[in-house]
């Protein structure tokens, strides 16, 4: 998520409208602290609510984990996990490397 401060407005307000326009969310500071959060208007957003939206758009940019992104979006767990997987968002996103790396020491282990 892409950082604005308040001054910055004024300069970078095409950034912002990038951000945006690819789905993106981003904060607006305040001499540091958070003001707002800039949500993409998107089909999401009207269908699920802005909580869901924001929660969906944290966890796919790796910025919160699937259990504080379901907490987010007000749903269980396996709530949100039917719910991005019915947008084909996967709920693991491992390094194919690290992945052959496990698959390995499991089968060292059999």
């Amino acid at each position: 998520m892409q950082t604005f401060s308040i001054r910055e407005l004024r300069e970078r307000s095409g950034d912002l409208s990038r951000e945006v326009k690819e789905g993106r969310l981003a904060l607006v500071t305040s001499h540091g602290q958070p003001l707002f959060v800039s949500v993409p208007f998107t089909d999401e957003l009207l269908e699920s609510g802005v909580h869901t939206a924001m929660a969906v758009s944290l966890f796919k940019s790796g910025e919160v984990t699937l259990a504080r992104a379901a907490r987010l979006a007000r749903m269980s767990l396996s709530q949100f996990l039917a719910h991005i997987s019915a947008q084909g968002i996967p709920a693991v996103d491992h390094d194919p490397a690290e992945l052959e790396h496990e698959l390995a020491a499991f089968d060292a282990t059999r």
